[in-house]
């Protein structure tokens, strides 16, 4: 027969054996902790603070040491909702917040503050009221980098002690009430209209400057223009009275050509629309003597020789040679009768062109 003693001892035995073995399983399972990179555990040896673990494995005594939360050492970034804030000019504000912080020390995070994410939240809070409740609208509005560095300051100053680093604040928006919101765009909008008009005046203004400056330059250069196109006329006009001077006084005109010149010039007279009154000048008949003498082939007897035009005495034509060596009588008749008869047609001319003046006149 099976002794039932030893059986029963045996069994006992085994489950004595899976009973260590668990046991020990559980301590070697309890004794060695793996903390992550970027994270802390706080150890208590029978409820008192023992040590940090820091990131790898780590060995605890099992039973006796105990293994906190682990603590994220990362930044951390906070989005709180909008609080309600009183401006100094009686205006209620949304303001949106955003905190930057980290961890920097464990301990002081486990055991100086009970929930360090609620405390940043209130703290941030009350003191963004504090500091927008000293601005007003446009100034919260337009300052906004003040207030997260006062937000910054004074969030860092008081979280050291809780082990938190406070690196950044930011107001993620601003938000005034409605109507204040349509008063502030009808503000700007006529402020946009200000401005665009002051633009279109000043682009006006700029645009009539450079039209006037422009008609300023171009009437400079057409008075330049005229000035030198006056001169150039002056000297053309100069030079050709200097080549007519010369040329007179080379060919030497006698009394029969300038008598024929100036019976040429007289129907020029009367030609200008604005002549009311013509006057048949006194030297006609003198003029129309010195062509008959010309035609009888001999000079005004008893006469001294004319001015030219310009004044200077005309030179004496060549001396009439003796009828008798000359040219015989008859032929000095039919020339004298030639003459008077030229002498009577420039007359009959200047009659006609007289009562042509008279005419016009009348």
């Amino acid at each position: 027969m099976v002794d039932v003693g030893a059986f029963v001892g045996q069994i006992f035995v085994v489950v004595l054996l899976i009973v260590i073995a668990i046991f020990v399983i559980v301590v070697i399972f309890r004794s060695i902790r793996i903390i992550p990179q970027a994270y802390s555990g706080v150890v208590e040896r029978l409820g008192r603070y023992q040590r940090t673990l820091s990131p790898g494995l780590n060995l605890l005594v099992p039973f006796i040491d105990r293994l906190r939360p682990l603590v994220d050492m990362r930044e951390q970034v906070i989005s709180f909702p909008p609080q309600p804030v009183i401006t100094e000019d009686n205006l209620v504000v949304s303001i949106d917040t955003v905190v930057y912080f980290q961890v920097t020390d464990a301990r002081a995070a486990t055991y100086e503050i009970a929930n360090y994410l609620s405390a940043v939240e209130q703290l941030t809070t009350t003191t963004l009221r504090n500091v927008v409740g000293g601005l007003n609208l446009e100034e919260a509005l337009t300052s906004r980098d003040n207030i997260n560095g006062q937000l910054r300051v004074v969030l860092d100053e008081a979280t050291g002690k809780w082990g938190l680093r406070v690196s950044r604040v930011e107001l993620k928006a601003i938000d005034p009430p409605h109507s204040i919101q349509d008063s502030m765009e009808k503000q700007m909008r006529a402020e946009r209209d200000r401005r665009a008009a002051i633009l279109t005046a000043e682009g006006s203004k700029q645009s009539q400057i450079l039209e006037a400056e422009g008609r300023r330059q171009a009437a400079i250069l057409g008075a330049e223009g005229d000035k030198q196109a006056a001169v150039l006329r002056a000297q053309g006009e100069a030079e050709a009275i200097q080549m007519v001077f010369h040329a007179i006084h080379a060919g030497a005109p006698d009394e029969k050509l300038l008598a024929y010149q100036y019976l040429q010039t007289l129907p020029k007279i009367a030609e200008s629309p604005s002549s009311k009154l013509w006057i048949v000048p006194s030297e006609l008949t003198q003029a129309l003597q010195g062509i008959g003498e010309a035609f009888a082939g001999r000079a005004p007897a008893g006469r001294a020789p004319t001015s030219g035009a310009d004044g200077v005495p005309a030179p004496a034509g060549p001396p009439a040679a003796p009828a008798a060596t000359s040219a015989p009588s008859g032929t000095l008749s039919e020339a004298a009768n030639a003459a008077v008869a030229a002498a009577r047609e420039a007359a009959s001319a200047a009659d006609d062109i007289a009562s042509e003046a008279t005419d016009r006149l009348s």
